[in-house]
């Protein structure tokens, strides 16, 4: 009898601790999981302006100091020679692409890659600004790219070999150009949301 009065006990233990585990975090624990989240969100992008204000500082050395010419990769920048030195842009801290927005034309095939010519703009109150940075870009025919405009109005995707003969010519249409952590050239995107000036 006694065991068995042993074995109740015991099994109205597991009971309630089980019931114990089962029950929701109470609201002030939910509170304080956010607020540890939002604070560790902040520290990195306060750490994530520093390193882009270091970056930014090296990589204006880098351009001032004089070195060797080494040949740009397949999708790297190069400089036009009568534009302003251009830096591709950075990804901000937890994001894996940063955009540029410009007009894309002069559209060149060199066998399996196209030499584009870009005129960087900045977007004001939903108008295209230039902002005078014009560089060239030689990236893969194969690259995707997501139009609506350019294809005559009907949204889809892309390759960039497939637009040589929409982007020869003049500067008309924007695209945003995403980079990424390399600075390498991922996708374009018609920036259809910007009205020309």
């Amino acid at each position: 009898m006694a065991d068995e009065t042993g074995l109740d006990d015991r099994l109205a233990e597991l009971a309630a601790e089980g019931r114990r585990f089962a029950v929701p975090p109470a609201a002030e624990q939910i509170r304080a999981r956010g607020d540890r989240r939002r604070r560790r969100k902040r520290a990195a992008q306060v750490s994530g302006g520093a390193l882009l204000a270091v970056a930014v500082a090296v990589g204006g050395l880098w351009l001032v100091v004089p070195g060797p010419e080494a040949a740009p990769a397949a999708t790297k920048p190069t400089s036009s020679r009568s534009a302003s030195p251009f830096v591709p842009p950075a990804p901000a801290p937890g994001e894996e692409y940063a955009s540029e927005i410009g007009y894309v034309y002069d559209a060149t095939v060199l066998k399996d890659a196209v030499q584009v010519t870009v005129e960087q703009v900045r977007a004001e109150r939903g108008t295209a600004v230039p902002t005078g940075v014009v560089h060239t870009l030689t990236l893969s025919s194969e690259l995707p790219v997501e139009v609506e405009q350019v294809a005559g109005g009907k949204a889809g995707d892309m390759r960039l070999g497939e637009l040589v003969d929409r982007l020869s010519g003049e500067p008309r249409w924007l695209f945003a150009l995403d980079y990424d952590g390399e600075g390498r050239v991922q996708s374009l995107r018609e920036a259809s949301w910007l009205t020309v000036e």
